[in-house]
């Protein structure tokens, strides 16, 4: 639940959560323009410091999306990664927290055209623990296919293409499944609604490439190195058919949301007979220490809140 006296940034301001509007006229909701980025804090051990992970690379991202969308970021990146810190300073945010950086175009004129000088940058956060509230999910895959990187930039986690993600999310739900799984447009594995997919296979921890019209993931990423260089894993980069899901060893979704997220069945295929699989726990366990501090050589990828 939200606090009362939380305070949000809008554009150079820090301003009462209530009073952070934009106009109903604004491009931004009429069109969907826009992209954001998110962010996640974890609480550390001594009950008081928060790590920001991978805060860096997120802004870098969210800069690199505003590059492609006409957008104008707040600051340099270190800029706008010092103003997420302020955020949490001024929240006195002392739990598990997961930040939204929003970039918009907020002009009110008519007709969707991207122009630079309407740019609205606003940050908010909130307390987040668990994204997905079950220990291993089912999943299906959805008949709605993963949109374009050529029709919408994927990379970009623009806000207007969500909408494919939410009628993925909400035929999942409506069929009895937790979570949906795109394909491409050329029947190959692209991604989760909102998270990206890993499988094991044949002892080789498979993911598709961030060219399959999926994001270019920033745990996705840290998974893969965490994975190879502090597990001993192997991992390929690699098309991936929709049938290979269904006989997979172990699969689970990860996300700054999502963080790993085991996945218990596809289409009603159990996978490993419903259970976590031991390379899935291993990288779940790993992952929990690293966000949390307790890895020393990965202390590099967090960003203390009060140190």
């Amino acid at each position: 639940m939200l606090r009362e006296g939380m305070v949000t940034y809008l554009d150079g301001q820090w301003v009462d959560d209530e009073n952070a509007v934009v106009s109903v006229r604004s491009r931004a909701l009429n069109y969907g323009m826009g992209c954001f980025g998110g962010v996640r804090g974890y609480l550390a051990d001594d009950g008081n410091e928060v790590y920001v992970f991978r805060l860096e690379a997120h802004i870098t991202r969210l800069a690199e999306s505003a590059h492609i969308l006409y957008l104008r970021m707040p600051g340099t990146v270190d800029e706008t990664s010092s103003i997420v810190i302020d955020l949490l300073r001024r929240n006195e945010v002392h739990h598990d927290v997961y930040v939204r950086p929003l970039l918009i175009h907020n002009s009110n004129q008519l007709a969707p055209v991207l122009d630079e000088t309407s740019t609205s940058c606003i940050m908010f956060c909130m307390p987040l623990k668990r994204y997905i509230d079950k220990d291993a999910i089912d999943v299906c895959v959805s008949s709605w296919r993963r949109v374009r990187d050529n029709a919408i930039p994927s990379r970009t986690k623009p806000t207007g293409a969500y909408l494919n993600s939410a009628l993925a999310r909400r035929e999942a739900h409506d069929n009895g499944f937790d979570e949906a799984i795109f394909l491409t447009e050329n029947g190959k594995v692209s991604e989760g609604s909102a998270e990206h997919i890993f499988l094991m296979r044949r002892g080789t921890l498979v993911s598709p490439p961030s060219t399959e019209d999926n994001l270019d993931g920033i745990t996705r990423r840290s998974i893969i190195t965490m994975a190879t260089e502090d597990l001993g894993m192997k991992f390929e980069e690699r098309e991936i058919g929709r049938s290979e899901l269904y006989v997979a060893d172990e699969l689970f979704l990860c996300g700054t949301g999502a963080q790993i997220t085991p996945v218990a069945s596809v289409d009603r295929r159990s996978i490993n007979g419903g259970k976590i699989g031991e390379a899935t726990k291993a990288l779940h366990k790993h992952f929990d220490d690293v966000v949390h501090g307790r890895v020393e050589h990965r202390k590099k990828w967090l960003t203390p809140v009060w140190g």
